[in-house]
């Protein structure tokens, strides 16, 4: 099979990226992360978002979106990735137009109403604390009738809270298409994380030389680009098989999930070696995209849950759906 993007595709990946680079700087994305910021969160790049019609991209046409395909938009999410765009996009651009009431729909396409989505294999929902609806499963309710509990997240710009709610389990088409999106995002985080890695090792000096001449630190490198170019693939084919609906799509989706979250957390990995301990405070703008690594990798299924979906498609053995809830 040959594939390429189209140029419409490969332009809306431009145009987010346009758009993310004035509206989502690294200040953004810290300031979301900031208790004072809660009124102000998910932030102006949620806005510009909703004006280049990502928001929308999913919803059908008749309830003000774009009708997109997951092929259409895989690269623009790698943008989104790439800029760690705060707030809930996954849950509310890619699992809730499959989830939410139509009457719903405008309003996330026009970015008035966002959405926190509670997949079966997690007891969290994501930014909830500023989601106008909250979906557990098959439950939607609005935000203001519940009681959110927060938790502990290893990414600020991404609390955690739970409900209590019971639900029967929710859509397997949205967890496929929001697993495939943050594989998308995962690489792009894992491409940035690579980019600063390289920046640094160019500027920082070790006995006399920069470090990027060191051959220990350039095999580092390689072997995070090379698991970033064997990733990608797996992420492009996951969207071409759930937009042509083939067989192997479930398959296909956890084969990109697995590749993705593993090379994102070794880009994450190496560029914290690289740039030694201080990489992880906040004089650097690096611990923004480690956190958000560290955050998305569990995120629409672990590693464990999307091999074990792996394992069953490729032995054609049963799987049955982890349902995990707090002690």
């Amino acid at each position: 099979m040959r594939f390429s993007f189209t140029e419409d595709q490969r332009l809306l990946a431009e145009t987010v990226r346009e758009v993310l680079d004035k509206a989502c700087p690294p200040e953004t994305v810290r300031a979301a992360g900031e208790p004072e910021q809660e009124s102000v969160r998910p932030g102006p790049a949620w806005r510009a978002l909703a004006e280049v019609g990502l928001l929308g991209a999913h919803i059908p046409e008749e309830h003000g979106g774009l009708g997109m395909t997951a092929l259409d938009t895989v690269l623009a999410y790698e943008e989104t990735g790439w800029y760690a765009v705060p707030g809930p996009l996954v849950e509310t651009a890619v699992a809730a137009p499959l989830l939410v009431p139509a009457e719903h729909l405008a309003g996330i396409a026009a970015g008035t109403v966002t959405v926190s989505v509670r997949p079966a294999c997690t007891p969290y929902l994501p930014d909830a604390d500023v989601a106008d609806l909250l979906v557990a499963g098959s439950a939607v309710v609005p935000r203001a009738g519940v009681t959110l509990t927060p938790h502990a997240s290893v990414d600020a710009t991404r609390k955690l809270f739970t409900v209590d709610l019971d639900a029967g389990p929710g859509g397997e088409e949205a967890f496929d298409r929001a697993a495939l999106a943050t594989a998308a995002q995962l690489v792009g985080l894992g491409r940035r994380l690579r980019e600063e890695a390289v920046g640094y090792a160019g500027q920082r000096r070790q006995f006399g030389k920069v470090i990027g001449s060191f051959q220990a630190l350039k095999h580092q490198l390689a072997d995070v680009a090379i698991a970033l170019e064997f990733a990608a693939p797996l992420v492009y084919r996951a969207a071409y098989s759930l937009t042509h609906g083939a067989p192997t799509a479930g398959r296909d989706v956890s084969a990109a999930k697995t590749a993705a979250s593993r090379a994102a957390h070794r880009a994450a990995r190496t560029a914290l070696q690289v740039h030694g301990a201080i990489g992880y405070t906040d004089e650097l703008d690096l611990q923004l995209w480690l956190n958000r690594v560290w955050a998305l990798r569990p995120a629409w299924g672990d590693d464990g849950l999307h091999r074990a979906r792996l394992r069953a498609a490729l032995l054609d053995g049963p799987y049955e759906p982890r349902s995990v809830r707090l002690p």
